[in-house]
């Protein structure tokens, strides 16, 4: 039985390819499998080559492998483009109606199942899918009923008929693969699985259940990819709870709506990807300079201009940390897994409101949109701070009239902070440099007590976003060094490379603004040789390495920057190449 199965659904966009994989996973993952489903998708709305690629563990998995088992094609381009990833026991299940090819070099059969012809005489072709389904549930070994729960909460809506037609095309798949290879019925089946119940999510639902949790009840977002997810939960949940969501007209009027909102007293926050924070710089430098709490998600792409909409780059990185103009305090948090976007969303808020300063969360491609086992989350533990908010308190008379100093210079670097409206806490809001009290002022005295004041904040506040680190040696040959969603793919690596001899630590950055420099120093201190694994060309993260900790003779960068996630075999080759 298989400790892992590797299987694909390629196809057209727009026929079917995403709730195909959707119904495969639900099944999987409701039997306590462990899945990790990953999207190739092209930048149009229909049309264009796109896969989806899931990966099945009955133990945790974060990875997109490098092989494949099975592939189910509904086009010969999903062959010619997949094919060469099948392993030697590889198999294509592939629709008859478009007379299906075997590539010359290719070792795994064609099976060519009549996939739209049996959905077409149940009915309708677009149930071609759940033929496929079927068939595949057969190389599982899957009893049909596995899918009976998962068809009835996706076509309850449209009647008993429909979900009884959607079973029957399962049932059919699964007898036509049996009636063609029946040596093959079983031969890809799987250890089983604990059972257990696990959530199964996108990156980007478990920043917007986050948010949710957080206490937001205002978002303002204009649609992009791979943020919009993130909006679109939320549109359908937020008026559950009381909130809104506003499809502004571009990015700079979300993110300077979300900063009135939060001035008003209500979390809010906005979501989008480098082009669009491109636009919000200025708003950023607005909310580091008037001290109003801003959380802001940028979910990676490819770069630049329009670059790769639908691609994964990790390439942001110095623009989150220093792209705006002037010099401000700001958080910049880097989750890598779908339990860490849920929690460092929390802490973001909580942050952003302690330190009255832009925190932007900072995902990518793969992690917003890749859909990966999640364990349930604790909401038990979810604390919400709000830091000096003074909202409902009495404040004291001012004397002589005079304004709040809602700017005070304070030991910490935060300012008490007032809702607008509150009694004696009339006070001035301004982009300009300003004193206690709001007012602009540009002597020179009081702009080095003000910036002082503000950039003292990333001093004297401590956050709970540890380094994750696996690192048993030491003195280890190497530390493997990433962010984001390379994490699975390092675990990976280093499993093999010390399986192989070689001492291998692993340590992944958490919070990327301030630098966690103590940390890192003794795990680099400790290795003869850093490899900084990164998804762009220019080595972001190792130079934002170097410039905390040093160690320039030591680190080395790890690149891929074609718009392809790092698969293990793949990452293997490079770093013992450069090994």
């Amino acid at each position: 039985m298989l400790q892992q199965l590797a299987w694909k659904v390629g196809g057209q966009q727009g026929e079917g390819i995403e709730s195909t994989g959707e119904i495969f996973s639900m099944a999987m993952n409701r039997l306590g499998y462990y899945l990790y489903g990953y999207r190739h998708f092209s930048s149009r709305i229909k049309g264009g080559h796109t896969n989806n690629k899931i990966t099945v563990r009955p133990t945790e998995v974060r990875i997109i492998p490098d092989d494949l088992d099975i592939l189910v094609a509904f086009d010969q381009e999903t062959i010619d483009v997949n094919y060469k990833e099948l392993t030697e026991n590889g198999i294509i299940l592939a629709d008859a109606k478009f007379e299906p090819v075997q590539p010359e070099d290719s070792k795994a059969p064609v099976i060519a199942i009549p996939f739209t012809t049996i959905a077409s005489e149940l009915g309708t072709s677009l149930m071609k899918n759940m033929v496929a389904i079927g068939a595949t549930a057969a190389l599982i070994q899957l009893d049909k009923t596995v899918f009976e729960a998962v068809v009835k909460e996706i076509f309850a809506k449209k009647g008993d008929e429909v979900v009884a037609k959607n079973m029957l095309a399962i049932e059919q798949g699964y007898a036509q693969l049996l009636e063609l290879v029946p040596e093959k019925a079983g031969a890809y089946a799987l250890e089983p699985a604990d059972g257990q119940r696990r959530l199964y999510m996108i990156g980007n639902d478990a920043i917007a259940l986050g948010a949710l949790a957080a206490g937001v009840r205002f978002m303002a977002a204009y649609p992009i990819t791979p943020a919009s997810e993130i909006m679109e939960y939320l549109i359908k949940k937020l008026p559950l709870f009381g909130g809104t969501v506003i499809q502004t007209e571009d990015e700079i009027a979300a993110a300077t709506m979300a900063i009135g909102s939060n001035y008003g007293g209500v979390r809010a926050f906005t979501a989008s990807a480098g082009p669009g924070l491109s636009l919000m710089m200025e708003a950023i430098g607005l909310s580091g300079m008037t001290e109003q709490p801003l959380v802001i998600v940028d979910t990676q792409r490819g770069g630049p201009s329009t670059g790769l909409p639908t691609k994964q780059e990790q390439s942001d990185l110095m623009q989150m940390i220093y792209g705006t103009h002037g010099e401000i305090p700001k958080v910049v948090i880097a989750p890598s897994t779908g339990t860490e976007a849920f929690y460092d969303t929390i802490q973001a808020f909580n942050i952003a409101e302690e330190l009255q300063c832009p925190v932007i969360l900072l995902s990518d491609l793969q992690l917003s949109l890749g859909k990966q086992t999640v364990e349930p989350f604790d909401y038990e533990s979810i604390q919400v701070t709000r830091g000096k908010l003074l909202s409902g308190e009495s404040l004291p008379e001012a004397e002589e009239k005079s304004y709040f100093k809602r700017f005070e210079v304070t030991e910490d670097g935060v300012s008490p902070r007032v809702l607008p409206g509150m009694k004696h806490a009339i006070h001035h809001v301004t982009g300009v440099e300003h004193d206690e009290t709001g007012k602009p002022s540009e002597a020179a005295g009081n702009r080095k007590k003000q910036m002082d004041k503000r950039m003292k904040k990333l001093e004297n506040i401590r956050f709970n976003l540890p380094v994750y680190a696996n690192a048993p040696h030491d003195e280890a040959d190497i530390l493997l060094v990433g962010f984001n969603s390379t994490r699975g793919v390092l675990e990976e690596l280093q499993r093999s490379l010390n399986d192989q001899g070689i001492k291998t630590n692993h340590a992944h950055i958490r919070l990327i603004q301030p630098f966690p420099a103590e940390e890192m120093m003794n795990y680099v201190q400790s290795a003869k040789k850093v490899l900084v694994v990164e998804n762009n060309a220019t080595g972001q993260l190792a130079s934002i390495l170097k410039m905390n900790v040093g160690a320039h003779h030591k680190i080395q960068s790890v690149l891929r920057y074609d718009g392809t996630p790092f698969l293990p075999r793949q990452l293997e080759t490079q770093v013992k190449e450069m090994l």
